[in-house]
């Protein structure tokens, strides 16, 4: 039986995984596969059960792009770029990657995390590397333009200057690079990128999950969606009014009866 080329593994502590399956190609995204990855994505969107997200690939890369292979078996580009029209553009040709979700992904990135791949990594709220992470628009050598969010979401995560310096070039990013840029926000050895996203996933899981949605809702809104500071500056209040009353109050009370004095934390935990 041939396996999947998504795999889809909630669990019952809440955290979801999902790995891009197709290691003998680097991971490189075909049309079938980018459906499933939306779909995956969407299923974990919808799981109330289910409130961190890992985002990988299987074997030593995290995803090489788009499957140039199939791009170049048609002369119109068509299947490039097909998910997007047929659901109202909700998805774009890499799969997942039009989508905005309201709780955390973190990426676990190995090997080569480029062109459609990096504009996949674009879509996680952290990226946790390991020292054999490069990224890179390596599409650029192809003519292949960046049609998955990578000229959106890139400047907003390094800034238009590096991001650019990405784009332009085409150049790859090693892991400590894309610290210093912002782009990865830890590096880890070789082989525990996994591993480190899944301790960091269940930090996350420690907190007030009300809360910490309402915020990075705002903070999503904030970066694509606001015209305006005093937009962004309602809805951030609005957001976070909804859950004072079920989630502060009670954290007050905790702080008032010492927890967490002094900045103190203990595994995510007041």
């Amino acid at each position: 039986m041939t396996a999947s080329t998504v795999l889809y593994e909630p669990s019952k502590d809440g955290i979801t995984t999902i790995t891009i399956n197709r290691p003998a190609v680097r991971n490189a995204v075909n049309h079938a596969t980018s459906l499933k990855l939306a779909e995956a994505f969407q299923k974990f969107e919808n799981d109330a059960s289910q409130k961190v997200c890992i985002f990988t690939g299987a074997g030593t890369n995290f995803c090489a792009g788009y499957d140039l292979h199939e791009v170049a078996g048609n002369s119109t580009g068509e299947v490039a770029v097909g998910p997007v029209d047929k659901v109202n553009g909700a998805f774009g040709p890499m799969g997942p990657s039009r989508m905005q979700l309201s709780k955390p992904i973190i990426a676990a990135i190995s090997g080569h995390a480029v062109a459609g791949g990096l504009e996949l990594s674009l879509l996680a709220d952290m990226r946790v590397v390991d020292t054999t992470a490069v990224f890179g628009v390596f599409c650029r050598r192809f003519g292949v333009p960046l049609i998955d969010g990578g000229t959106v979401r890139l400047p907003k995560v390094v800034g238009q200057g590096r991001a650019l310096d990405m784009i332009l070039t085409g150049r790859p990013v090693d892991a400590q690079e894309a610290l210093a840029f912002g782009l990865a926000n830890r590096v880890v050895p070789k082989g525990q990128a996994v591993e480190a996203a899944r301790a960091l996933a269940r930090d996350l899981l420690g907190f007030p999950q009300k809360c910490m949605q309402a915020d990075l809702v705002s903070a999503h809104y904030s970066a694509y969606d606001s015209p305006s500071l005093e937009d962004a500056l309602r809805f951030e209040f609005a957001r976070g009014a909804l859950v004072v009353a079920e989630e502060s109050v009670q954290g007050a009370k905790k702080f008032d009866k010492g927890a967490g004095r002094g900045g103190k934390f203990e595994k995510g935990k007041l």
